[in-house]
């Protein structure tokens, strides 16, 4: 005698039914295929899944690992294209810079900052933040790179909360 397998009523799949759904459910958890509204109710039941064979996860696999090395390819693929590009950009510069020596007898000059300040063999740069020309120094923030000058120089409380909670330090110019 084959036994006939129930399958649980799942309360949360419920959540979203309409209310013509609910006259089908006879106050029980458990229905069987031979119930008469069956394929109505059949969404809102927990069935399991027939566990997959070992050829179709075996297919699913080999899918996966196909998909895989098809995305690396592409990458690969743009990546040289990428590089490619990059490096004849850098032999064109290389060539007009030549093609820039043979005209002028130098090479062009480099792009630099407009504010550089040389100090032996250290270049360092600074960003610096004026208004007019009148002023009595300058806030500072670390190693002296951003300065912004002031026209008039704070009160000393001013000076010592702005160092303590900000970390600009005031270097008196006059």
């Amino acid at each position: 005698m084959t036994e006939k397998i129930g399958y649980k009523l799942n309360p949360n799949k419920l959540v979203g039914a309409s209310s013509s759904i609910l006259p089908y459910f006879v106050s029980a958890f458990y229905y069987t295929e031979d119930f008469e509204y069956f394929d109505v109710i059949k969404p809102y039941l927990e069935i399991p899944e027939k566990p997959k064979s070992l050829e179709e996860i075996s297919q699913e696999f080999d899918e996966k690992i196909d998909k895989q090395i098809e995305d690396v390819e592409y990458k690969f693929a743009q990546l040289k294209c990428y590089q490619e590009y990059q490096y004849n950009q850098k032999f064109n510069r290389i060539i007009e810079n030549f093609e820039y020596a043979r005209e002028n007898g130098f090479f062009p000059p480099k792009l630099t900052y407009s504010n550089l300040i040389a100090t032996g063999s250290n270049i360092t740069s600074t960003f610096v933040i004026k208004q007019g020309n009148k002023h009595e120094g300058y806030y500072t923030i670390g190693n002296g790179y951003l300065r912004f000058y002031m026209p008039d120089k704070p009160t000393m409380i001013v000076r010592f909360f702005v160092n303590k909670l900000l970390g600009f330090r005031w270097v008196d110019e006059k």
